[in-house]
């Protein structure tokens, strides 16, 4: 008597388990991979999540070299001072920006497109260590502190001139280029993985295929740029 009132209850606790199974099975992934294999949007979606912990990308990074003259005229007298400055620049991608409505699953051209945010150019990071300066000296930077003003002018310009390279349309191009090949990888890969051996991944920038720079300018101001490049210079001298 009590083993028959026993096998109806059985027999719920049984059921309820394996809706209970079904529903966290859902929630996980687990009931893809029972019943057909895991959805591309839910690849997709785990990859998003991944890409957007990285934070920051470093698509692209580029040294630049400035050469810069200045030239001060006192009294009747002159003097010149030339500078050749490198520097290096990154080109970014901020993948927190990433959002949910920036994926996008085309199921008739089994085509997944992500919509990239702008590139940051960020720098430049101005190397002093091999910086050159010389120029012509005469009576007036014997006589005066001309020299001193003509470095500290000619450095403002060629960190300016750095950022006006690094932003050059061949560098952007580069730049884009990089930054597309990396985040198509990071969202074919899985999908790859997973038997979508057919699937392709498109990354656009907002402003792809027109004629505007696709970029956010992060430079470092002149005097920060000159500052961490003097600390750099100090600490490597203490090693």
């Amino acid at each position: 008597m009590e083993s028959r009132l026993n096998k109806p209850l059985v027999l719920l606790m049984v059921i309820v388990a394996l809706l209970l199974g079904v529903i966290v099975g859902t929630t996980t992934g687990i009931a893809d991979r029972l019943f057909g294999g895991p959805n591309p949007k839910t690849i997709a979606s785990a990859s998003l999540e991944s890409v957007r912990a990285q934070n920051r990308l470093i698509a692209f990074v580029a040294r630049y070299v400035s050469v810069t003259t200045t030239e001060e005229s006192r009294f009747g007298l002159s003097t010149k001072r030339t500078l050749i400055l490198p520097g290096d620049v990154r080109y970014e991608l901020d993948l927190s920006r990433l959002g949910a409505g920036d994926v996008t699953w085309d199921k008739a051209t089994s085509t997944l497109r992500v919509q990239l945010p702008e590139i940051e150019i960020a720098g430049p990071d101005v190397d002093l260590a091999a910086a050159q300066e010389y120029g012509q000296g005469g009576i007036l930077s014997a006589l005066t502190n001309a020299n001193q003003q003509l470095d500290s002018v000619n450095r403002a310009k060629a960190v300016a001139d750095l950022r006006k390279q690094a932003q050059g349309a061949m560098q952007m191009r580069l730049a884009h280029q990089a930054a597309r090949a990396a985040i198509e990888r990071s969202f074919a890969m899985p999908l790859v993985a997973a038997g979508y051996k057919d699937v392709k991944v498109v990354a656009r920038f907002p402003t792809e295929g027109s004629d505007d720079a696709s970029y956010l300018d992060l430079s470092t101001p002149y005097d920060q740029a000159i500052q961490e490049a003097e600390r750099r210079r100090a600490a490597q001298g203490q090693k």
